[in-house]
């Protein structure tokens, strides 16, 4: 019996062909070697099939590099090796919902409110509510816009598309059918009209539908059909319908994606883009696009694995394209990032050389729109103060240290706050060395039209506005405009150039009055081949007005000419 018992110890240590594998995955977790991982666990779900925990684990491991469909995939896996986890059918209804399974994901949250119990049932009705509540409000908007408009094919369109969502499938059939005649050569109606049919029951007019559309010239549409019939129908669904574009079958896949992504309709361009890819896997223009594409529809993470493979195509254009978005997008998804940034200038009006400057790390903590950050900024000037009667301080003199918060950038727009120490390197009356810095705000800046780093010349906009209140500054809101617009040059032997006009406005809460005035006057940008991207060379000659002229010992008006560059990296 001791020997069977041992025996029986040894096969459960040895025995299971799963466990060398999970151990690896679970190592290279750990790591924080995501990729590795997925191997790992994936053949451990193919030499155990029967085990849901390995799918759970492999699900969770595509949301940490942001695959959520793939992550889904596994959870419905999951499900279907257990169905009693009610947590992994909350986590798959959530990715349906996420990944535009809207559907699916309400029928779940619906059939989970009725029969789980405690949190769960809880979490349900509130998810199947968000999700009704929307939908139903939405029917019932469209369905008022067909009756003031019934030839509107976008209302029928949009009203079916709700209401499929929403399980109402006899009215998503009646609106599909209601857009298709007002557009009979739109094939993807018949694969709505046919996965509606066939979920209603109604095999015969599915399978109708769907062969029609198999027949598509269109691929995606084609393939989808397919897809949806069974196999005794799919060797009736050759050939291209009489309804298709003999020139659009013939157009190959790169093609269509091109159009589809110049016309706007990114999810198509994708699909095209992922057989053009299929079909010639050595393609780099085809991985470059779909590094845009992915960028566009904010998926950044796919986007960036993309970006990295076609950097490394032998077309040195190319190559380059590539390599700038990596770049670009890299420190955005990494845990740490430091950005380190210097703006020197010299201004006539003052007769002083200023510096601005900043080194920033921050931290990204998973998906949350919130950074903690540490932050080294120096502000400071060679004159140290004017000459009049009661001298001024030209700058603050500091360096400050902060811990801040920053809200992840969104259309433009970013709020930060930080709390620490401004150490001046001066010695002032009456005010210690080191104080306390309070400092928060939001900044807000846009670029449209033909900017700096554009390859073709043309007319700019460049927009920024900030807001920033400072502790020190007796609680002080300093609020700064700050716009241009102009034209850039055709570059010359690498040489860029940039011709344009400022706008500036300067405005604070307590009313000083050299905190608010306005100026305006030409510019002149420049950027040399050779040297960095960021590197930016500006002069700017600027006629300006206090707007607020109590306490004011200067004349109301002044002249500046600025001359100054600014330079920014980040790692």
């Amino acid at each position: 019996m001791l020997l069977a018992l041992a025996g029986l110890a040894l096969w459960g240590q040895t025995g299971d062909p799963a466990r060398p594998l999970l151990e690896k995955a679970y190592a290279a977790l750990r790591a924080r070697q995501y990729q590795e991982a997925v191997a790992c666990f994936r053949q451990a779900a193919e030499a155990a099939p029967a085990r849901a925990d390995i799918r759970k684990n492999l699900a969770y491991t595509y949301l940490k590099i942001g695959e959520p469909e793939a992550a889904r995939d596994q959870f419905a896996e999951a499900l279907r090796l257990d169905p009693a986890d009610t947590h992994v059918t909350l986590e798959y209804a959530f990715l349906c919902h996420e990944t535009m399974r809207r559907a699916e994901a309400r029928r779940i949250f619906d059939r989970l409110r009725r029969s789980a119990d405690g949190a769960a049932r809880a979490t349900a009705e509130e998810a199947f509510r968000k999700i009704d509540r929307p939908l139903a409000e939405g029917i019932a908007r469209w369905s008022e816009a067909v009756g003031l408009a019934p030839d509107n094919f976008s209302a029928h369109w949009e009203l079916a598309t709700l209401a499929e969502q929403r399980d109402d499938l006899d009215l998503a059939a009646k609106h599909y059918e209601a857009a298709l005649r007002l557009r009979p050569a739109e094939h993807q109606l018949l694969l709505d009209l046919g996965r509606v049919w066939k979920a209603s029951g109604q095999s015969e007019r599915a399978w109708r539908a769907l062969l029609e559309a198999a027949r598509s010239a269109e691929p995606r549409v084609a393939e989808a059909a397919r897809e949806l019939l069974p196999p005794e129908l799919l060797t009736q669904a050759g050939g291209p319908s009489p309804q298709g574009h003999p020139d659009q079958a013939r157009l190959s896949a790169k093609e269509l994606a091109e159009r589809s992504y110049r016309a706007g309709y990114l999810k198509d361009a994708l699909w095209y883009l992922k057989l053009a890819h299929e079909a010639d896997p050595a393609d780099f223009a085809v991985m470059l696009q779909l590094g845009r594409t992915y960028n566009l529809l904010r998926q950044d993470q796919q986007a960036v694995r993309w970006f990295a493979m076609a950097r490394k195509s032998p077309e040195t254009a190319l190559a380059r394209e590539a390599d700038r978005a990596y770049r670009n997008l890299r420190p955005g998804l990494a845990r740490f990032r430091t950005t380190a940034w210097v703006l020197p200038f010299y201004s006539s009006r003052w007769k002083d050389l200023f510096s601005y400057g900043q080194v920033k790390t921050e931290i990204r903590l998973g998906r949350l729109p919130l950074r903690p950050y540490l932050s080294t900024r120096f502000i400071g000037d060679t004159r140290r103060i004017t000459s009049e009667a009661m001298p001024q301080y030209l700058s603050e003199s500091s360096f400050l240290l902060a811990l801040g918060l920053a809200a992840s950038p969104w259309r433009g727009l970013t709020l930060w706050g930080e709390a620490g120490t401004a150490a001046s390197y001066l010695r002032r009356p009456g005010a210690g060395r080191a104080v306390p810095d309070y400092r928060g705000g939001a900044a807000y800046q846009r670029g449209y039209g033909h900017l700096l780093g554009a390859e073709a010349p043309g007319p700019f906009l460049e927009i920024g506005w900030d807001g920033v209140f400072v502790s020190r500054f007796q609680n002080d809101l300093l609020l700064y405009w700050q716009n241009r617009a102009g034209y850039t040059l055709p570059a010359w032997a690498g040489l860029r150039v940039q011709l344009c006009w400022n706008g500036n406005l300067t405005a604070d809460s307590r009313r000083q009055y050299w905190a608010n005035f306005a100026e305006s006057g030409p510019g002149l940008r420049l950027r040399w081949p050779g040297l960095p991207e960021s590197l930016v060379f500006t002069v700017s000659v600027l006629r300006g007005v206090y707007t607020r002229n109590q306490d004011n010992p200067r004349r109301p008006n002044f002249n500046d000419l600025r001359v100054g560059f600014a330079y920014a990296i980040t790692r």
